[in-house]
């Protein structure tokens, strides 16, 4: 991540609105709105107002897109291609250690048997 990121101060709060993410990412409200419509993965909720109400995860995957967008210049859709790695690589991590602890549990009954 860049290091102005890391040193920039986020807020501790539940939620925040879509002025307060295009303030504290510095980027515009029309460019996050577009993010969501290009990213599936960003999707903050809406409040009974219709407003977008976004978590600090939003804010998160927001930064790492502009870090990647703007500064390890990759193309949107270079973007969608490395965040779709990222969660195959943590699904297939998922999965061997599941696979895992199902042999370990297999070995045990044994041992109890």
């Amino acid at each position: 991540m860049e290091p102005a990121l890391q040193k920039r101060i986020i807020p501790e709060k539940l939620f925040y609105k879509i002025g307060e993410v295009s303030e504290i990412a510095q980027v515009e409200s029309y460019v996050l709105r577009y993010w969501e419509s290009e990213f599936p993965f960003l999707k903050p909720r809406k409040n009974k107002a219709g407003q977008r109400v976004y978590t600090k995860n939003n804010l998160e995957l927001i930064l790492q897109i502009k870090n990647l967008l703007y500064n390890e210049k990759y193309t949107i859709a270079g973007v969608k291609e490395k965040f779709k790695k990222d969660s195959l690589k943590k699904k297939t991590v998922g999965i061997e250690t599941i696979e895992n602890v199902k042999k370990r549990l297999k070995e045990i009954l044994k041992i109890l048997r």
